[in-house]
């Protein structure tokens, strides 16, 4: 079995509950101060709000019943709203971002309201704050022992990957958006700002690109987790009625996993006795691996 079940919608959560309110306070920063910039951070907010309402989309999506249509069902959904999330995160977030920050080197404009920007700022770390923190405690349930740089190239949960990218972009870079401000505040040049905003969209998209990455290949069709399927190849093997497992091969379908097995059985007296021990074999497998739906049996008898 995995190290333990992380809930993802809670992550979701936290997050869309944590821009929410991040883009309530820079509206009001903006509406109060006729910033442009401050108005820009918060249409940057609320189209954050939206990247968790699409991944909200694609699990609700992804628990659709098969169809005739779809007969393994709707559990890749998942892999293209991720995927979505992470294209707007490097558009709308990154580029956006370093547009305007070339463009307050081109065209300079003193801060407005500089100690109500700090004060946003600090809000929006804290906020921020709670929402990594929830969202750690998913990818500490779901990575066990794992280092996170391997948690994060391997886990096959792209929603919690992709809320996992966003949370530490968005902290990160309201960090550096308080040393940007800080630093103008102290010295009066204003390239600390506009670098400042330039190192933020590019953390932006260094982020959505290793996100994106690893939402490509889950796309494109990867297996259960290795540590997952090296559990599930040891657990068929220890099976009595097993010999031998030739071949094993998974297919990650969302929340769900497909398994086919080739498998030399032990010698039975008769086909029934051979369905039965298979049917024993495929029951005990999706018990203990709760996330296998779908478990092609092919038998190969010892000799």
């Amino acid at each position: 079995m995995s190290s333990g079940h992380a809930n993802p919608i809670k992550a979701i959560l936290l997050a869309l509950g944590a821009n929410f309110a991040i883009f309530v306070t820079k509206l009001f920063a903006a509406l109060v101060t006729g910033s442009g910039a401050m108005m820009a951070e918060a249409v940057h907010s609320l189209a954050d709000c939206g990247n968790q309402g699409l991944l909200l989309l694609g699990i609700r999506q992804a628990r659709r019943p098969p169809s005739d249509e779809f007969p393994l069902g709707w559990g890749r959904a998942l892999y293209f709203w991720s995927f979505l999330v992470a294209i707007l995160l490097f558009s709308v977030g990154g580029m956006f971002s370093i547009y305007e920050g070339i463009h307050k080197l081109t065209n300079p404009e003193p801060l407005k309201w500089p100690w109500l920007a700090l004060g946003v700022l600090a809000f929006g770390i804290v906020v921020e704050g709670i929402s990594m923190r929830g969202c750690m405690q998913e990818v500490d349930k779901a990575r066990g022992t794992q280092s996170l740089w391997t948690w994060f190239h391997e886990t096959r949960s792209s929603e919690l990957l992709v809320i996992f990218g966003e949370d530490l972009a968005a902290l990160f870079g309201l960090c550096l958006a308080t040393l940007a401000v800080g630093a103008t505040m102290l010295t009066g040049n204003l390239m600390f700002d506009a670098a400042g905003t330039i190192a933020i969209g590019a953390l932006l998209i260094v982020v959505a690109v290793l996100v994106a990455i690893e939402v490509k290949a889950l796309l494109i069709g990867q297996g259960m987790e290795p540590r997952r399927r090296d559990e599930l190849m040891a657990f068929l093997k220890n099976r009595p009625e097993v010999a031998d497992v030739l071949n094993l091969i998974t297919l990650q379908m969302g929340p769900d996993v497909m398994v086919a097995v080739k498998a030399r059985m032990q010698p039975v007296d008769g086909d029934q006795q051979l369905i039965a021990a298979i049917n024993t074999v495929e029951a005990a497998m999706k018990a203990e691996f709760d996330d296998v739906r779908w478990s092609f049996f092919e038998p190969d008898l010892a000799d």
